[in-house]
């Protein structure tokens, strides 16, 4: 690829508490349905990127907004238990944490009851990065530019505010409740080195669910390199100037709950770039984290650092 993250990584996005129910394969109408599972987690797509990047051994700052609440100062200690630097981490006294009921099915698919709380309002009166937010910073990842409502006007020139400062970017696109897909991602992606998206996200921004089909189109409209993600068949990178994507398989694995995964994939995707590994390992690191957190409730319980991630790829560790 044709940069790497020499520096730490400045990430802006979501801080929710998941609570994880399981299995959630059927809602009562009235009564009481007894379960094996409800716990609450570290969740939000800038959270669990940040924890990625932390616990794989990388630098991080993330910038997002939690409440003052006992669930916010829960995941505040999780994130520093990896190193995450949350000197741009905002506080709301207005506002709870972000909540979210994880329903997960046997088998690990899931779908969410979600209460925005502080990313209502969180990054709503942004006019830059700070140079004390930027310090350190070579590069600059988007973690969901839908998650924060009041953020979304702002997430171009967020992006666009990075390249003139310097840094080398991406974003992981996520799923849009409010259905405004394109109108929201493509001012982004002319400012955007690096954009991360899932098969039904690239359907749903694009129209096509062919990859290099959405990746065409996401290139006409300014992207760079992009990366699909594919669940369990792996990810595909599309490195411009390359004729040929880097199809990378995933890991063969019983999923307990994909919450999160697909936030741990970019964590371990950025992580394996600010190691300055070659391409074709960092996106092997990505589907591990993936898919390991996959394999616990919680989107980053199952994370490891980064030898044992790479035991656990080696097969020394049994998932």
């Amino acid at each position: 690829m044709a940069f790497g993250i020499p520096g730490r990584i400045l990430v802006t996005g979501n801080l929710v508490q998941d609570t994880v129910v399981y299995p959630a394969d059927r809602i009562p109408d009235s009564g009481t349905q007894w379960v094996e599972h409800i716990e609450p987690y570290l969740g939000g797509n800038g959270a669990s990127t940040s924890y990625a990047i932390g616990i794989l051994g990388g630098h991080v700052r993330f910038k997002g907004m939690c409440g003052t609440d006992a669930a916010g100062g829960a995941i505040v200690a999780r994130l520093r238990s990896v190193g995450v630097d949350l000197s741009a981490l905002l506080v709301s006294d207005a506002y709870a944490t972000a909540a979210s009921v994880a329903l997960v099915r046997t088998g690990g698919s899931r779908g969410f009851l979600h209460v925005p709380g502080s990313s209502l309002v969180a990054l709503g009166d942004f006019a830059g990065f700070t140079s004390a937010e930027l310090d350190g910073c070579t590069h600059y990842h988007l973690a969901n530019p839908f998650a924060l409502r009041a953020f979304r006007p702002h997430t171009a020139k967020a992006l666009a505010g990075a390249k003139a400062a310097g840094l080398t970017t991406s974003m992981d696109t996520a799923w849009d409740s409010r259905g405004e897909w394109m109108q929201v991602v493509e001012p982004c992606l002319p400012h955007c080195d690096l954009l991360f998206a899932n098969e039904d996200e690239i359907r749903m921004l694009t129209g096509h669910g062919e990859p290099g089909r959405a990746v065409q189109a996401f290139r006409d409209a300014g992207a760079k390199h992009v990366v699909v993600k594919l669940g369990a068949a792996g990810s595909v990178t599309f490195v411009q100037g390359q004729d040929e994507p880097l199809a990378t398989p995933g890991f063969a694995i019983a999923a307990k709950d994909t919450t999160g995964a697909g936030d741990s994939f970019c964590g371990g995707f950025l992580a394996g770039m600010q190691r300055g590994l070659p391409l074709a390992e960092v996106a092997r690191l990505a589907n591990a984290c993936g898919a390991l957190s996959a394999t616990s409730f919680g989107a980053t319980q199952g994370l490891r650092d980064f030898a044992g991630t790479h035991e656990w790829i080696s097969g020394t560790l049994v998932s």
